[in-house]
């Protein structure tokens, strides 16, 4: 497994392929690029294939936030989710802040992660 810190070849077809794989859904090509661009990507790689993914925003000194960490169904059970997340502890300036999906609570903290603060949503349609 190759594990790329800032992964500046992620782009937009790439992810969206493998974002598919773990949340269909219909993503636009453009905002993905653009939304991309905007986070440290950091990602897990067999051979060429991007099998995981976690993504950090930050503005670099008051907060950071884990907008996802996805792991291709059939990769997961075998680290690479703690992996990406032990990077994103040692590359990131900042407290990382993020919401667990349910049934992910056991994972965090095995990682090390504390329970913080109930998070909410305010949803929007795409």
């Amino acid at each position: 497994m190759e594990y790329e810190v800032n992964d500046q070849k992620l782009n937009a077809s790439v992810f969206i392929s493998f974002v598919n794989r773990v949340w269909p859904g219909d993503y636009d090509v453009d905002k993905t690029q653009a939304a991309l661009s905007k986070t440290l990507n950091i990602s897990a790689y067999d051979d060429k294939k991007l099998v995981g993914c976690l993504r950090v925003l930050t503005d670099g000194y008051y907060f950071g936030t884990i907008t996802e960490l996805l792991v291709l169904p059939e990769y997961q059970k075998q680290g690479i989710g703690s992996s990406l997340l032990q990077l994103a502890r040692k590359n990131t300036p900042t407290m990382l802040y993020f919401g667990a999906q349910p049934g992910a609570e056991e994972f965090y903290e095995k990682n090390g992660c504390q329970k913080g603060l109930q998070s909410y949503i305010i949803a929007k349609k795409r």
